[in-house]
């Protein structure tokens, strides 16, 4: 009867690289051959439409973590299925030893785990996680009374006093990979045997140019230009080191270092208080009469709103995945305070379009949008979107691009007037709030 190989696994999730990631580099230094595998988890892939950017992005990446391993003759487990049945599966063949992996803050992810590490534990097998995907997490950055902070600025200010070089040194796992365990290259699975088809994507580059670092404070408002950073795709999945791009803001632009402060805000946020999920982070607007008003629902959807600004981020959100910074501030506030649409309905179907879709940052906009959730925008500012045009698209060539015929006849009348939307949303949010104070 022959042994089962004895190894360790390493789990891939949020973390698509092999350089400087955590739970990699403690796994490759165990005494053991580590079996490097990454899971399409049906639970998260069924609900998921048949055209889907991120899964087509998580493929392409596996693929080119897989031929940079073939060249050092490794090789990449890809499996399709639940984890709980692929760890059941993978014990009848290896004597497994160790499993590790890194964080996971989501509330699927966090119930993933812990039927892993329980399913693991009954067959002695450890279950090793690590911090990975931020800088710090949960509880390590605390107001003076030890509570978790809800205000972004001065959780800012806590963060930046408490970063040291110790914090954003890499882990050098790229130097490991002979540690490796050996397995024969297996068929990675099919976006078709998964039930996708393929998405035309644009991947933007892992290292975006110094230029657009040194002018990002300058330049970020203007969707016509490239003058974001375009890492949130690649933060979400793991392509590039967290550790990595703050050093390099720190080094470059104290404006983008604070974008991804507001990133470790929202994960923050999410770990101590997962009602937001889908409940307001404040309390006060859990009772906004929103309108159930599925026609004008799907005008914002499809880019049909006759607010050209709006409808160009809708269409560029459709047709790319992608929608810039500053017109998602505009599309939400005017689903939520123009057309009084639940916040949660824009927040899902940002969820199923945006490449770089992040629960805690999605969440976490989506409530500061709508003036509900922690050191949110107050509820009476309301986006102008002609102001915000004439502001950061006088010149019409973000919209000429998307909405190519907004200057046409074919082109719809606003669905609300802007002064009766603006006056409705005032009225509405204020009456909500004084019955809540009238308890």
């Amino acid at each position: 009867m022959t042994s089962k190989p004895q190894i360790a696994v390493f789990w891939f999730r949020r973390d698509l690289r092999f350089s400087d990631n955590c739970g990699l580099f403690h796994a490759l230094r165990s005494d053991l051959p580590v079996l490097p595998l990454f899971i399409f988890d049906k639970n998260i892939l069924d609900p998921l439409p048949s055209r889907d950017a991120r899964v087509t992005f998580i493929r392409h990446t596996l693929e080119n973590m897989q031929n940079e391993l073939s060249r050092q003759g490794r090789s990449l487990m890809v499996r399709y299925g639940r984890p709980s049945e692929i760890f059941k599966d993978l014990c009848q063949t290896y004597d497994i030893r160790e499993v590790y992996t890194n964080h996971d803050y989501e509330p699927y992810a966090q119930k993933r785990d812990l039927e892993i590490e329980t399913l693991l534990k009954k067959r002695n097998i450890d279950f090793r996680t690590f911090k990975d995907q931020v800088i710090f997490e949960k509880r390590e950055i605390l107001t003076r009374n030890d509570k978790p902070f809800t205000v972004y600025t001065p959780y800012r200010k806590t963060w930046q006093a408490h970063i040291t070089p110790g914090d954003i040194a890499p882990y050098s796992s790229e130097t490991m990979i002979k540690n490796f365990h050996k397995v024969e290259p297996q068929p990675m699975p099919t976006l078709a045997e998964m039930g996708f088809e393929p998405f035309d994507l644009y991947i933007p580059p892992i290292d975006p140019p110094e230029d657009i670092l040194h002018r990002y404070d300058r330049q970020r408002d203007y969707p016509a230009i490239s003058g974001t950073s375009r890492l949130g795709v690649h933060l979400r999945f793991g392509t590039v080191s967290v550790r990595r791009m703050v050093e390099k803001a720190m080094l470059f632009n104290d404006t983008w270092l604070s974008e991804l402060v507001w990133r470790e805000f929202f994960m923050m946020i999410l770990a101590n208080f997962p009602h937001v999920v889908d409940q307001p982070f404040n309390p006060k607007y859990a009772h906004i009469p929103w309108r159930d008003d599925n026609e004008n629902f799907i005008r914002w959807c499809e880019g049909q709103t006759g607010y050209p600004i709006v409808d160009a981020g809708m269409r560029e959100l459709n047709q790319t995945g992608f929608m810039h910074n500053r017109v998602r501030m505009i599309t939400a506030s005017f689903l939520t305070k123009h057309l009084l649409i639940d916040w949660r309905s824009g927040e899902r179907y940002f969820a199923k379009k945006l490449l770089d879709y992040d629960l805690s940052a999605n969440n976490g906009n989506w409530q500061w949008a709508a003036g509900c959730g922690c050191d949110a925008a107050p509820y009476f500012r309301i986006f102008n979107p002609y102001l915000q045009t004439e502001r950061f698209d006088p010149d019409h060539t973000y919209i000429r691009k998307w909405v190519p015929e907004f200057e046409k006849p074919e082109y719809p009348q606003p669905i609300v007037e802007h002064k009766f939307a603006r006056a409705r949303a005032l009225a509405v949010y204020g009456g909500a709030l004084e019955n809540y104070s009238r308890r």
